[in-house]
């Protein structure tokens, strides 16, 4: 809902540099363009090249979080403790690669979703995905995005994702909708 729009930080902003994945500061009143909205992140351009920032910074931006909360789909719905491994898909299709419009399902990124319920009534979810590239240093974020989405389903106190390199992504793995979605089609 935002790409395109030029801002200016009024305040100091923490952020992740993309590619490398290092965390840094975006010192207050640097311009630049928000280039990707998606899934409760920005990816923006500055003169320091593109980094991705929170949702809880979009003040430093000058947006308001209630109109970027009106434009996002709802956090997790409440399942009174029953948890389905499509909670867990359609958290997982929140998540987004912060260069890519396209998220981590339908890039094909995710390998493997196991849901375990456990014996307290609780569940554990258990997810193995990759990257399209392995020398990404954006995996820990998106992986760490992924954890704290499946963790906001209600009924789920465990999450491990783990990043694994086999089989190698490769296109072929991007659902219809994700070619789609990049012009593949």
């Amino acid at each position: 809902m935002y790409e395109n729009t030029e801002f200016t930080l009024g305040r100091d902003c923490e952020a992740i540099q993309i590619p490398s994945g290092q965390k840094t500061t975006i010192p207050a009143g640097t311009k630049g363009v928000i280039t990707q909205s998606l899934g409760g992140s920005y990816t923006i351009a500055t003169y320091q090249g593109l980094a991705r920032i929170e949702e809880k910074d979009l003040d430093a931006l000058g947006l308001e979080k209630l109109q970027a909360q009106a434009t996002q789909k709802p956090a997790a719905r409440s399942t009174n403790g029953e948890v389905s491994e499509e909670d867990v898909w359609n958290q997982l299709r929140q998540c987004y690669d912060p260069e890519i419009p396209v998220n981590i399902v339908d890039l094909g990124l995710v390998y493997d979703c196991r849901l375990v319920k456990k014996d307290d009534g609780g569940a554990r979810v258990e997810v193995k995905m990759t990257l399209t590239a392995p020398g990404c240093g954006m995996g820990p974020a998106i992986a760490h995005d992924a954890q704290s989405k499946i963790l906001s389903i209600d009924g789920v106190d465990e999450a491990d994702v783990q990043l694994v390199w086999d089989p190698p992504w490769n296109q072929n793995m991007i659902s219809e909708a994700g070619r789609m979605k990049l012009g593949m089609v």
